[in-house]
């Protein structure tokens, strides 16, 4: 079994991490082009053209199924993308899960990029999911580059400027952009207020992961025997995991498990 993820970067991490969980023995594929980010504030033809150029390098791997781990991405490049590789190579596409936050009740807080936040995609997912239920958008300025290349000072202050935007009362924090995964308990503590019941963080990777073996015919078998091997492709190319993923957990995660076979 051999699945691939594509993301701008490093947002993929979280759901390849809850896919080696879900399945040790699966081998990964995970494509990103750095070299082309940002590109939440990018135009749909631009992201679109990237998204594909990172979808081709991973097919060229003949995975079973492709992850879109980026927002983005998702909300611009899916027809394209799966119109180039379904039905060969099934095509899963990330959503901000603003429908089981809104459904465990309100207030809830979109953590989102600037890009994403106020945009028609995420009013439509509001709308469609969330009706009656008090939503705040809240746009995080400079938290996924920050992610990206792991400057913990920069991460810090995008993360706390954002929780001043964040209402006192939020039951809940929908994290609408797959590197701020990466930093689900810096996240919490930054906006959880002291004598409150815990905020509830709704991130998407487990989700995606779940589906993509659904998509395949697979079920989760976290016991398997850890045979599962990684293939990393950098702007198209075979590198070594990014030094950058190795400051999170998910990152250090995935060497770990493909430095033991």
């Amino acid at each position: 079994m051999k699945i691939a993820l594509m993301d701008s970067g490093i947002g993929l991490l979280a759901a390849a991490a809850a896919l080696r969980r879900l399945r040790p023995d699966a081998d990964l594929v995970l494509s990103s082009a750095p070299a082309s980010m940002p590109w939440g504030p990018r135009t749909p033809q631009y992201v679109t053209e990237h998204a594909l150029a990172c979808a081709k390098a991973a097919a060229a791997e003949r995975p079973d199924a492709l992850i879109v781990a980026c927002n983005t991405a998702s909300v611009h490049a899916l027809p394209a993308l799966r119109q180039h590789l379904e039905p060969d190579i099934p095509v899963i596409g990330t959503v901000p899960a603003v429908k089981p936050a809104a459904a465990a009740g309100g207030p809830v807080a979109i953590w989102a990029t600037p890009a994403t936040t106020g945009s028609d995609y995420q009013r439509a997912l509001i709308a469609e999911f969330a009706d009656g239920v008090r939503v705040t958008e809240v746009a995080c300025p400079g938290l996924a580059d920050a992610l990206q290349d792991a400057d913990d000072a920069a991460i810090d202050a995008a993360i706390a400027s954002a929780a001043q935007h964040t209402p006192g009362d939020v039951r809940s924090v929908v994290l609408g952009c797959t590197h701020y995964e990466l930093v689900t308990d810096r996240i919490r503590a930054a906006v959880q207020p002291p004598t409150a019941p815990e905020i509830v963080m709704y991130g998407s990777a487990d989700a995606v992961a779940a589906q993509a073996l659904r998509r395949i015919g697979a079920t989760p078998a976290p016991d398997a025997e850890p045979t599962g091997g990684l293939t990393v492709l950098l702007n198209g190319r075979p590198e070594p995991l990014e030094a950058a993923a190795l400051a999170y957990a998910e990152g250090r995660e995935l060497a770990g498990a493909a430095a033991t076979h």
